[in-house]
């Protein structure tokens, strides 16, 4: 296989994943880098550099539109960033001294927690809770459009919220994916935001998130230009597609889909590591 080939088939196969990742909502990340690492033999560290890189493109766009829209907690996002950025750090530092297979198993069980997630439900929007001394104080509390008008909520457990981000921004970095299943985690069920709220502001951080890893590992050496440029505009213009599509798709029954996929990779992800493959 020569170079234009390789080039080519790794834009198609990033277009498919940013494609998939945007009607699901779990990221092209969860597919590009088992595959990079599993079908084209990349090494891990390699496919990870060239997934953040993607990250910050894809993010940058739909979190403009998201904040124009008002679903985005602007401040939440500021102040979660902090969290998400300094692990984001530990994460690149961890990724040169762990071995790659321990790396290959840490992301499969990582994507299999994520497709348990995307099969779930989330809670319920239209609970009235409580304000929350720390999030008063903090000022985080908002509102965001619904058919309804708009509607004010609260926001609860600050501190698990913070420390539960710190964890996404080291997967994030460690893994080079988008970590959505620690932020559901964290901004969803932790800190009760609104599903559309917690998506949104999610959206709106992972580029400066990625950012932070992808500056450690091009520092390190690990983000090749002839790997990066066809997986970041392949993810881009397939995240495209998908967010139009996404309008007149059952996000239901793609997500059993793509999770089903999903755990299959993660099942090999974790093989492979455990016999030393990767």
């Amino acid at each position: 296989m020569n170079i234009l080939e390789f080039t080519l088939l790794v834009g198609v196969t990033s277009l498919v994943a940013g494609f998939l990742g945007a009607l699901t909502g779990l990221g092209g990340g969860s597919v590009l880098v088992p595959v990079l690492t599993l079908l084209f033999k990349v090494d891990i560290r390699y496919a990870i550099g060239a997934s953040l890189v993607s990250v910050i493109a894809t993010s940058s766009g739909a979190a403009a539109a998201y904040v124009k829209e008002g679903f985005t907690n602007i401040r939440i996002g500021m102040f979660l960033e902090i969290a998400t950025t300094l692990g984001a750090l530990v994460g690149a530092f961890l990724a040169t001294k762990l071995p790659t297979s321990l790396i290959a198993i840490i992301f499969g069980l990582v994507l299999l927690y994520s497709a348990y997630l995307s099969t779930h439900t989330n809670h319920d929007d239209s609970l009235v809770l409580q304000p929350d001394l720390i999030a008063t104080r903090l000022k985080l509390d908002g509102s965001y459009p619904t058919k309804q008008g708009w509607q004010s909520y609260h926001v609860q457990n600050v501190p698990a919220g913070f420390g539960l981000m710190a964890i996404a921004g080291v997967l994030s970095s460690l893994l080079g994916i988008g970590s959505g299943a620690v932020k559901v985690l964290a901004m969803d069920r932790m800190m009760k935001l609104p599903f559309k709220v917690s998506t949104t502001t999610s959206n709106f951080m992972i580029g400066v998130t990625a950012a932070a890893g992808a500056g450690a590992y091009l520092s390190r050496g690990y983000i090749d230009p002839g790997l990066s440029m066809p997986v970041m505009l392949g993810v881009l213009l397939g995240a495209l597609l998908g967010a139009r599509v996404l309008t007149h798709a059952q996000p239901k029954i793609l997500r059993l889909v793509f999770s089903g996929i999903i755990v299959l990779l993660a099942l090999q992800m974790i093989y492979n590591g455990l016999i030393g493959r990767i």
